[in-house]
């Protein structure tokens, strides 16, 4: 197995990085360097750039507005992102609903919703947890009852990030409540979010943060064709999205920017005193040990994109093994590196941002009211897109076969 890129595949990374050098906002550069949240303004002028080069959605067929790439190609143009400190493709549409539409939608649908998808005309959010069904996802209590060309939608969604800006709202609900198994019971319908019913309320996050609110459905009225694939079989629809989402939470290119950022950090404290040669050795370990560790989640992930490039994809099992494989062990690496930056940050990481947002910080200083907040939120990335818990039963059952 050749882990190596070829040399168009070396020559496509170049088109890529002289894109971003050219075409990247400096004002969204800087938010992501700086770890702030980003405006919805900023998310749809970046999609917008992405989309007139015509890679806003690069990873989906070439019969659907994608770039037909090979999975090298899409590799090096996710890993080439992070590293240029752009911000991640808008996961919403391009990685979760748009290939679930592609796969299992109908013509109709595909017409109706693949384009604006693809242009962030639509902004999706994604309801599937809820209060009490979150790594269990299919204990969920949302109904869809059907009445006639509608489903009548009760229930309510969490956590269903940055849905106070979203158009419409893919969710999974509950239709036949006395269905054998939870999962043979649920279906996958497609609501747009001016239905009336609906409510949506912020909910502010642990570093203080409006990105996730509860989605309250009220006899929400739902036309029937909005409605992917059959009835009861939206679990197997799920699985493939998720499928996606767990790959993409590895983030492989975000660690390698984080990590190169942090040791040119700590050389800097250490060469003017802001850190001690103790200290500095101490946290170069910490470095190393990362980095080897990330290398071999790196590894990993090229296998999967050789074994894809090769025409295969062998086994489903050891396929799903492998994600839940990513996603462990990126979101490890991930939150890791948020506590490397709360080292370097010290006390001065303790900082509160709206309360000192006066301070006149030097721009090399910029990241250190957002240390403690970013550390924080980080704590999610091994929640959501399925428990680690819950990822490391995947991986005991098809590998091990426990």
């Amino acid at each position: 197995m050749n882990l190596d890129f070829d040399a168009d595949e070396l020559a496509f990374r170049d088109e890529v990085r002289a894109f971003l050098a050219a075409e990247l906002p400096d004002d969204i550069r800087t938010a992501v360097a700086d770890r702030t949240d980003l405006t919805k303004e900023q998310i749809v002028r970046w999609h917008g750039i992405l989309h007139r080069r015509g890679w806003a959605v690069p990873k989906w067929a070439a019969e659907h507005g994608g770039r037909g790439w090979t999975p090298a190609q899409k590799y090096i143009f996710q890993e080439e992102l992070s590293l240029a400190r752009a911000p991640d493709e808008f996961s919403f549409n391009v990685a979760m609903i748009g290939p679930v539409i592609a796969r299992f939608g109908t013509d109709a649908q595909k017409e109706r919703f693949l384009p604006p998808t693809a242009s962030l005309d639509i902004w999706w959010c994604q309801g599937f947890s809820e209060p009490g069904s979150g790594s269990d996802l299919a204990s969920l209590k949302t109904t869809a009852v059907r009445d006639g060309d509608d489903y009548i939608v009760n229930g309510q969604k969490i956590w269903t990030t940055l849905a106070q800006h979203a158009d419409w709202i893919f969710a999974l609900v509950r239709t036949d409540p006395n269905a054998p198994k939870p999962q043979m019971g649920i279906s996958f319908l497609l609501i747009d979010m001016t239905t009336p019913g609906i409510t949506v309320r912020p909910i502010r996050t642990i570093d203080n943060h409006h990105e996730v609110n509860e989605v309250f459905f009220d006899d929400v009225r739902v036309p029937a064709e909005n409605l992917i694939g059959q009835e009861n079989k939206g679990w197997d629809y799920a699985k493939h999205l998720l499928g996606n989402e767990r790959s993409g939470i590895a983030r492989i290119g975000l660690s390698k920017e984080r990590l190169r950022w942090a040791r040119a950090t700590a050389k800097e404290m250490a060469a003017d005193g802001r850190m001690t040669q103790r200290e500095h050795a101490r946290l170069l370990r910490e470095l190393i040990e990362t980095e080897i560790d990330l290398k071999a989640l790196e590894l990993t992930q090229l296998r999967v994109v050789a074994a894809d490039s090769a025409g295969g994809g062998g086994d489903p099992g050891a396929g799903a093994a492998a994600s839940s494989i990513l996603k462990v062990k990126g979101s490890d690496i991930q939150q890791r590196m948020t506590e490397i930056m709360m080292t370097l940050a010290g006390p001065a990481g303790l900082a509160q941002p709206d309360l000192d947002h006066g301070r006149n910080e030097e721009p090399q200083d910029r990241w250190l009211p957002a240390a403690a907040p970013y550390y924080f939120t980080m704590r999610k990335v091994s929640i959501y897109g399925g428990s680690n818990e819950i990822q490391r039963n995947i991986v005991a059952k098809t590998v091990m076969g426990l």
